[in-house]
């Protein structure tokens, strides 16, 4: 089993900064991939982008490269997502999870199999 448990989010203007971090622990699991999702109400959940734990590669979203940066602390087993110039559109609940083995795209949601609880952005104008 494998524990996620996000923080950082809160009530922002819009123009604002947030970094949202995401404590992993449980079962580890080597080489593998963290996402960032998100989702606000009436939508589909959302991908943001992922990082190989190795922290090698990285993928975005078009609607967030450049302002949104994925990282990851391995010392603390921590995986981090840094968000600039935030827009109201960019409300919403964010999530962290981890792909499951044998994953075809990062960027699908049904190919994770372990997710945290969210933590609530909220971006005002």
């Amino acid at each position: 089993q494998v524990q996620l448990v996000e923080s950082g989010g809160g009530l922002v203007q819009a123009g604002d900064s947030l970094r949202l971090s995401c404590a992993v622990s449980g079962r580890t699991f080597g080489s593998g991939v963290m996402g960032w999702f998100r989702q606000s109400p009436g939508k589909d959940r959302e991908f943001l982008a992922a990082i190989i734990w190795s922290g090698d590669r990285t993928w975005y979203a078009d609607s967030v490269k450049g302002r949104f940066t994925i990282s990851r602390d391995s010392a603390n087993n921590t995986v981090v997502l840094q968000m600039n110039s935030l827009k109201p559109e960019d409300t919403a609940v964010y999530s962290c999870a981890k792909v499951r083995p044998g994953y075809v795209s990062v960027r699908s949601p049904y190919e994770y199999d372990y997710w945290g609880q969210g933590t609530q952005v909220t971006v005002s104008s």
